[in-house]
Parts: C-alpha cells; structure tokens; sequence
C-alpha cells in the first residue's frame, strides 16, 4: 500500500516537473522564434496583401470595390448576368502626388459577359490613411495594351504614357488590333481623375532636372526692355544644340553655325561662330548671331522653356 502511495506521488512529481519543462520551452524558446508571439503561441501566417488590389475605384462614375484584384456585380437583381472587373497589370510606380510615398498606375478590365472587354486605366494614391483608387479612364474595348511608363518628355511631371494597339476606325471588331497609339495622362490629385496631355504640352515642367543638352533648342522671340520684340518671320528655322563638350551648333533661316560656349555656373558666354557663306535676302540670321553675342545667363522656367537672358538685363531671348 505505501508502495502505491509512494509511485502515485512520484509520478505526480515526475508531472509537475515535465509541464515546469514544457513552460520554460513554451515562454523561452518557442517565444524566440519569428513564428511565435511573446506568449509561445504560434502566430498564423498571413500572405503581405497588395492594398491597392483591395481598394475601391470608381469606373463610369460607379464604385468598385476590389477584393484581391477581382470583383463581380450582378447587372440587374434577378438577372444572372455579371459585370467582371479583373486586375490586368501593366504597372508603373511613381509619386504622383509629390508626397513622398509610392503610389501605382496599372490597368482594370470588365466584361459584362459579352463580346466586350473594356480596358480601364487607374491609379492608387498610397496615403498614411491608406490606399486611394482614383476614377477609371477608359482605354477602349478589346484592346491590346503594351507598356505603361512615365513620360520622358522634358516638360512632362508625373505623366503617364500608356501604349496599345487599336483598329482602325473603319474597320470591325473582329480585326485583331494592330495600330499603335499612345496616350499621355495627367492624374488630378484632388478630383482624383486622369486629364490628357498633348505630348509636347509645355504646362509643367521641372527645372531642376532639365539641361542645355537635352533637346535642340527653338527660338520663339526676343523681348527687350525698350518694348520691343524680334520673332523670327520663318517659324522653327532657328534653333540651338548644345552638346556636353562645350560646342554648340545652330541652325537659321539661311546658314548653319558652329562653334562653342562656356559655363559658369548658370553663366554662359557663346565663342565666335563659324557660319557657312550662303546669301538670303531679309535673312534675319545677323540678328540671331548678334542677339547670341549678348547673352549672359540663362535658366529654365516652369513651361519647360530655355531663357536667354541678355547683358545689362536689357531682354531675354526664349527657346522652346
């Protein structure tokens, strides 16, 4: 009988020492694990959600709320039809709103169980609030989408350039798309919906980025402080083309030059410019060459313009 009593205790002991053992691993081992919380338990794995794809944007003025990219509305409340609206792809990332943060601009499909498959352009504006969906902008229907990028145009500020394919306006449906086009969007923050910009739009641009080598250059006109104005009577005859090496190379209504320019800063002084011997009658290239040998400075304004300005701030000469 003491014997029993003796095992019972024993193994009550052997118990209490065994579960002490399984806390200390419990609380100090498995708690040092990244799969486990402070307390031992198993934290369960959950997959990183990419917000933007369980966001609500807004197509045709509608809202449409995404749920892992994917989302399904019943046409009618009794009929079976669906309108499908699917993540397509084709992302691009940028800071659209200048806040620091990196926001996205991809594209939306929806069918409503038909032969169309309309192609939608949207964007989402990630905020410390969350993730924005902007309104849609239509690309077309049955499409065939190519690359979306931001704009490289020098006057261009968070634009983006989607490229498709597309048919011919005469020519059916059923024509796989083959022609080419582009389409330049500007997303407005606050409204929250894409506006068209012409490719060589000159509204904003970003001057800190911009240098005399990065285009050829257009003479618009010279304005002098006396109220006078000289435009060129040939439209885009005379233009400037810096190269990195310090020549410099023009074009006009009669001759071409060449020569070089130094920079100081935003200083620049042009050197004596090799013409070729060609006579124009009223070529207004003399004034040209004799409004360069004034200039002293330039900058670039927020057009995306080059401004020439001239000694004793006596004018300005704009290229574009």
């Amino acid at each position: 009988m003491k014997n029993n009593i003796l095992i019972f205790f024993s193994l009550i002991i052997i118990l209490i020492i065994l579960v002490i053992i399984a806390g200390v691993y419990k609380f100090n081992y498995l708690s040092s694990l990244p799969s486990y919380d402070v307390d031992g338990n198993k934290i369960d794995e959950v997959e990183n959600v990419l917000d933007y794809k369980n966001t609500t944007y807004r197509i045709d003025a509608e809202p449409v709320t995404l749920v892992d990219g994917f989302a399904e509305k019943e046409i009618l409340s009794d009929s079976a039809s669906m309108i499908t609206t699917r993540y397509f792809g084709n992302e691009v990332r940028t800071d659209l709103n200048d806040d620091g943060r990196e926001d996205v601009v991809f594209l939306l499909t929806q069918d409503a169980g038909g032969s169309g498959i309309f192609y939608y352009v949207v964007a989402a504006l990630n905020t410390e609030a969350g993730w924005v969906g902007s309104e849609a902008f239509l690309l077309g229907d049955r499409i065939a989408p190519q690359t979306t990028e931001i704009s490289r145009e020098p006057n261009h500020n968070n634009v983006i350039v989607v490229n498709y394919a597309d048919r011919a306006a005469d020519e059916p449906m059923s024509t796989p798309p083959s022609i080419g086009k582009s389409v330049w969007l500007k997303l407005d923050v606050d409204s929250m919906t894409f506006g068209t910009v012409e490719k060589n739009f000159s509204g904003e641009a970003n001057p800190d980025i911009m240098t005399l080598d990065m285009q050829t250059w257009t003479w618009i006109n010279t304005r002098y402080n006396n109220d006078t104005e000289l435009v060129p009577k040939q439209e885009k005859a005379f233009t400037l083309t810096f190269d990195g090496d310090g020549s410099v190379s023009a074009t006009t209504d009669c001759n071409k030059m060449n020569g070089s320019y130094e920079l100081d800063g935003n200083q620049i002084s042009f050197g004596p410019m090799a013409m070729t011997r060609m006579f124009c009658a009223d070529s207004q290239e003399q004034e040209f060459a004799a409004m360069l040998n004034e200039v002293q400075s330039f900058f670039f304004n927020g057009r995306g313009e080059l401004i020439l300005e001239l000694k004793f701030d006596s004018g300005s000469a704009m290229f574009r």
